[in-house]
């Protein structure tokens, strides 16, 4: 539900409420549910659990205020502040077996506030704020071994009675450099702290204690030029940063193919910095834009085993360097009044440094679920003056053999060797036979193959049918 007032005409004040309910959603490859799947030599581990279902519920209210000033001596331009409130809980039910259920939950509420606004200075657009977010949160656990269910605080996924403080402030500016190039140039500063209520970290000291704090200046800088009337060249270079979060701090969940991860106090911030360079070209009848990028990865927090043994318990902590980079490309043309064909593709590479196991030493892996060579082309024909367009587009993946060891040890969602390759074909249409009701229509996967998304743990659908209808006013 949202409502917009205007204020006056300058002014406008929107409240708003998302609300989500599911029940009983299933983390399926964990599951017998998950008989595996053995596609030409590429084999994915079947699931173990009798169960592992999903309950979620959240809920997001705000207010927010926009005024923008239209005078011009003004120094505000434009000022948008927002108020924000969220309610997040999660439970967790494992059936491992008969005499080994396990439930975590955990409740989280979220205060936000900021404040943006935007100014004409120093020749160009000045857009500067602050924002700020507390998060609280509850934890709790049991565990039923066959006589009924008991407070278990080990298996709590989080620590209990739990706050997380996130403070920025942030300034970005805009502004033509002569007739051709733009630069913009920003910098945030980030502030967060983490206070531990109760934290297990062994059944001697089940309610620990703990308090943390980081902060960081993170800076962009990016331009474009302009090399004619259709030609546009862009770049640029951008820091991140991302300080521990509860989970990274606290967390005992189980993650990959039933693998545990118990988070960790010792972990600090991890940083990135990316640079990218690209050119684009847009004319009435053809466009098309080029990407590259190169990332730079800084002491990644990353789950790292305990040990060599199979399916060890992990540790979340700081032990990844490496680089990743990659390529996009896109483009259409239209090559008469009613066809077009336009397509995408993108590819990714990558390599980290990363323990073999907790004080172990660092050995060269390939970055995660690296994204193979991957893209899409399609042909469409429009009709024209008749509301009516019907489109045929193949979506397809090289193999998906660079596999990390958390790859290769998440084998019920990544089988041996990789993701075998595929091509998925699909026709669509639509049909408006009024102003105002459009109809459409979808047959995918026509050849009804038997392909995954590399890393999703579930395969896609066989041969679909869609039927759509869109009504306005």
């Amino acid at each position: 539900a949202r409502i917009d007032y205007a204020i006056s005409a300058q002014t406008k004040l929107t409240a708003a409420y998302q609300y989500l309910n599911q029940n009983a959603v299933s983390r399926w490859h964990s599951t017998r549910n998950n008989p595996g799947w053995n596609h030409d030599g590429h084999i994915a581990a079947p699931g173990t659990f009798l169960a592992r279902d999903y309950d979620q519920e959240r809920s997001l209210s705000y207010l927010r205020l926009t005024h923008t000033n239209d005078q011009a001596d003004a120094f505000v331009k434009k000022f948008t502040a927002t108020l924000s409130h969220q309610e997040f809980s999660e439970d967790e039910l494992q059936v491992r077996t008969p005499t080994n259920i396990r439930f975590q939950t955990y409740d989280t509420k979220t205060l936000g506030v900021d404040a943006e606004f935007t100014s004409d200075i120093l020749g160009g657009s000045l857009v500067y704020g602050v924002d700020y977010y507390r998060d609280s949160v509850d934890s709790f656990a049991t565990r039923n071994t066959g006589g009924g269910p008991v407070f278990f605080p080990a298996d709590r996924p989080l620590a209990d009675d739990s706050t997380y403080d996130l403070l920025g402030a942030y300034v970005q500016h805009i502004a033509p450099l002569g007739e051709k190039f733009e630069l913009t140039s920003g910098v945030r500063y980030t502030y967060a702290r983490a206070e531990l209520g109760k934290n297990f970290l062994s059944t001697a000291n089940p309610d620990a204690s703990a308090t943390d704090s980081w902060q960081d200046i993170s800076a962009s800088l990016r331009m474009t030029y302009e090399i004619t009337g259709q030609v546009l060249a862009f770049g640029g270079v951008s820091q991140a940063f991302r300080a521990p979060n509860l989970n990274d701090l606290s967390g005992n969940l189980t993650s990959l193919s039933g693998i545990p991860v118990t988070g960790s106090l010792a972990v600090e911030p991890e940083q990135f910095t990316t640079a990218e360079l690209g050119i684009r070209q847009n004319t009435d009848d053809f466009s098309w834009s080029a990407a590259i990028f190169y990332t730079d990865v800084s002491n990644q927090i990353t789950a790292v085993p305990i040990s060599l043994a199979a399916n060890a318990r992990a540790i979340t902590t700081n032990g990844t360097d490496g680089y990743l980079y990659g390529a996009e490309l896109e483009g259409a043309y239209k090559f008469s009044d009613h066809w077009m064909l336009s397509g995408f593709a993108a590819w990714q590479e990558g390599q980290t440094l990363t323990p073999t196991f907790i004080g172990g030493p660092r050995v060269e892996d390939y970055f995660s679920r690296a994204l193979p060579l991957s893209g899409s082309i399609a042909l469409r024909w429009d009709a024209g003056v008749k509301p009516f367009w019907i489109e045929s587009r193949v979506f397809a993946s090289t193999e998906a053999d660079r596999l990390s060891r958390g790859d290769v040890a998440d084998n019920q969602r990544i089988p041996t060797g990789g993701t075998p390759a595929y091509a998925a074909v699909s026709l669509r249409a639509g049909y408006d036979p009024f102003e105002n009701l459009q109809l459409t229509a979808a047959l995918e996967n026509m050849l009804n193959d038997d392909y995954r998304l590399h890393g999703s743990g579930q395969n896609e659908p066989g041969f679909n049918a869609i039927f759509g209808m869109k009504y306005h006013w």
